[in-house]
C-alpha cells in the first residue's frame, strides 16, 4: 500500500483485505496452511466441503443396501414370548357357561408361552437382488465422482479468482502511484509557471478515482477469498498466501487425444454408464418374476399356566375318586347278588390319593419357565406363477425402455463430449493468442506512457495527452490481466470436460 493513500481509504482497505480479527476455526476443523497451493486447496475441499460429504453419505446407504440384499438370502429366525393374566369368574363358551359344564368357581390364571421359528424363502428376484444392489452402488459412487469433479472445477476457479483479484489490486496500486506521479508533475509545472491549475485539479480527480478503484479492488479480493473459503468448507483462520502460479503456454493438445481421455475419465459419462449397467441388470431382475418361489419354515413352541388356587382342581379330583368309589360299590352290590359271586373289589383303593393332589399342586408351579413343549412343525411350499394379468411383462418392458433411455443418454453424452472438447479447445487457443496480443499491447502502452510523461515533463505536450496515455496504459494492463485469467479459466473448463488435470502448475 502506498503511503500517499489517504488515511480514510487506507483504513477502509485494510479492513476489507486484511481483517484484524481473523475467524477462529471450529473445534476439530482442519487448519488451512499459510502457504496454500491449488493441490492443497483441492484436498481440503474434498475432505471438508459439506455438499460432497452429503453425497458421500449415499455410498454408505448403498453399501448397506448391498449387505441387506445378501442378508435376504439367509434364513430368518424369530423367538417370541408372552405373559398373560385371566381374572377369576365364570367364563362363557358360546351359549354355555363354565358352571353349566361343571367348571364353576374358576380362579384367575397366569399364562406364559414361547414360540421359536425359522423361515426361508427364495425367489428369482431375491437371488438377483445382490447384483442389482452392487450396480446401484457403482452408480452412486459414480455420482460421488461427479460431485467431486464439480467441486474441483469450483475450487480451481475460486482459486484463480482470488489470484485475479490480487493482481487487480496490484494494478490498482500501480494506477494510484501513477496518478500521484501525474499530480506531482502537474504541481511542479504549476510552480514553474508552465502549467495550469486545471491540470492540477484534473490530476487530483485522477488520484481520487484511483483510490476508489483501489478500494473496489480490495473488496474484490475479500469477496474472492470468501468464495474460496465457501468451496473449501472450512474457515480461513488466516489470510493464506496462494502459492501456485500458472504459466501461459501454447496448448498442444488435439481433439482426438482429449476425446480418447474423456471417454474414460469424464465423470458424467462414467455416471451415465453406471446407470446403463444398472438398467441392464434391471431387465434381468424383471425377467426373474417368472421364476418359481420356494418357502420353508420350521418352529416349535411351549406353554405354562398357573391358577391362583388349585382348590377347584383338587375338588374335581376328589369328586372323581368318590364317583369311582360309588361306581365300584354299585358293581360290588350287583356282583354280590349272583349265585356264585366273584371276589368283590376293594373300593377304597379308588379314592383320590394325597399324592395326586400334591401332583396338582406341583403342576401349578410351572409358571413362568417350566414350559410344556408342543410338537414341532415344518413346512415346504413351492409357488409357480402362471398368469398374473400381464403385470410381469409390463415390468419387463418398462425395464427395457429404461435401458434404452440410458443407452441413448450415454450416446448423447459422448456426442456432446466431443463437441464440448472441440469448442473449449478452440476457446483455449483463442485465449492463448489473445494473451500474446495483449502482452504486446501492454508493452506498447507502457512505452507510450513513459514518452507521454517525459513530453509533459519537458512541456512538449499538455495534460490531456498524459491522461490519455495513462488511460491506455490502465486499460492495457487490465486487458492483459483479463486475457491471462481467461486462458486459465478455459483450461479449467477443458479439464472439467476431459475429467483429468491437463497441466502441472
Amino acid at each position: 500500500m502506498k503511503k500517499s493513500l489517504t488515511t480514510t481509504a487506507a483504513a477502509l482497505l485494510a479492513g476489507l483485505v486484511w481483517p484484524s480479527l481473523a475467524p477462529v476455526p471450529a473445534a476439530g476443523q482442519e487448519t488451512v496452511p499459510l502457504s496454500l497451493t491449488l493441490q492443497e486447496a483441492l484436498g481440503i475441499a474434498l475432505r471438508n466441503n459439506p455438499r460432497v460429504q452429503a453425497v458421500r453419505n449415499d455410498v454408505t446407504v448403498a453399501d448397506w443396501n448391498l449387505n441387506s440384499a445378501y442378508g435376504a438370502l439367509l434364513p430368518s429366525a424369530s423367538l417370541n414370548s408372552s405373559v398373560s393374566w385371566q381374572g377369576a369368574g365364570e367364563q362363557r363358551f358360546g351359549s354355555i357357561t363354565a358352571d353349566q359344564l361343571g367348571f364353576g368357581d374358576q380362579p384367575s390364571f397366569l399364562f406364559s408361552s414361547y414360540n421359536a421359528g425359522v423361515n426361508f424363502s427364495l425367489s428369482g428376484r431375491s437371488l438377483m437382488a445382490p447384483g442389482q444392489a452392487r450396480r446401484n452402488r457403482d452408480a452412486t459412487r459414480a455420482q460421488v465422482r461427479t460431485a467431486e469433479a464439480s467441486l474441483r472445477l469450483n475450487v480451481t476457479k475460486a482459486y484463480l479468482e482470488v489470484l485475479r483479484q490480487i493482481e487487480g489490486l496490484s494494478l490498482a496500486e500501480q494506477e494510484l502511484a501513477r496518478a500521484e506521479l501525474n499530480l506531482r508533475l502537474a504541481r511542479g509545472r504549476l510552480e514553474v509557471g508552465s502549467g495550469s491549475a486545471i491540470d492540477v485539479q484534473q490530476a487530483e480527480v485522477g488520484v481520487g478515482r484511483a483510490e476508489i478503484t483501489l478500494l473496489q479492488s480490495g473488496t474484490g479480493v475479500r469477496n474472492a477469498r470468501v468464495r474460496l473459503q465457501q468451496n473449501l468448507g472450512v474457515d480461513l483462520n488466516a489470510e493464506p498466501t496462494l502459492a501456485t502460479r500458472f504459466a501461459v503456454t501454447e496448448p498442444t493438445w488435439t481433439v482426438d487425444a482429449l476425446y480418447g481421455t474423456a471417454i474414460v475419465q469424464n465423470p458424467d459419462l462414467q455416471a451415465m454408464r453406471a446407470g446403463e449397467e444398472s438398467a441392464r441388470y434391471g431387465v434381468r431382475m424383471a425377467w426373474s418374476s417368472y421364476l418359481p418361489n420356494v418357502s420353508m419354515s420350521a418352529g416349535f413352541s411351549g406353554f405354562t399356566q398357573r391358577a391362583s388356587s388349585t382348590a377347584g382342581q383338587e375338588r374335581a379330583a376328589i369328586n372323581a375318586g368318590l364317583a369311582a368309589i360309588a361306581q365300584c360299590e354299585f358293581l360290588n352290590d350287583l356282583v354280590s347278588r349272583l349265585p356264585d359271586p366273584p371276589p368283590l373289589q376293594n373300593c377304597s383303593l379308588l379314592a383320590t390319593p394325597e399324592s395326586a393332589l400334591e401332583a396338582i399342586r406341583e403342576g401349578n408351579k410351572a409358571f413362568p419357565f417350566n414350559f410344556t413343549t408342543q410338537p414341532p412343525s415344518a413346512s415346504l411350499s413351492v409357488s409357480i406363477p402362471i398368469f398374473q394379468g400381464l403385470g410381469r411383462q409390463r415390468e419387463v418392458e418398462s425395464a427395457r425402455a429404461l435401458l434404452h433411455d440410458n443407452r441413448y443418454q450415454v450416446r448423447e453424452q459422448e456426442l456432446a463430449l466431443r463437441a464440448d472438447i472441440e469448442s473449449r479447445l478452440a476457446i483455449l487457443r483463442t485465449a492463448y493468442e489473445t494473451a500474446l496480443i495483449e502482452e504486446r499491447n501492454q508493452d506498447l502502452a507502457d512505452v507510450q506512457l513513459r514518452l507521454a510523461q517525459e513530453r509533459y515533463r519537458e512541456g512538449l505536450s499538455n495534460f490531456i495527452d498524459l491522461v490519455e496515455a495513462e488511460t491506455v496504459k490502465a486499460r492495457a494492463d487490465r486487458e492483459r490481466l483479463f486475457s491471462i485469467f481467461t486462458y486459465h479459466d478455459a483450461i479449467a473448463d477443458l479439464e472439467a470436460v476431459v475429467g483429468t488435470p491437463l497441466r502441472n502448475p
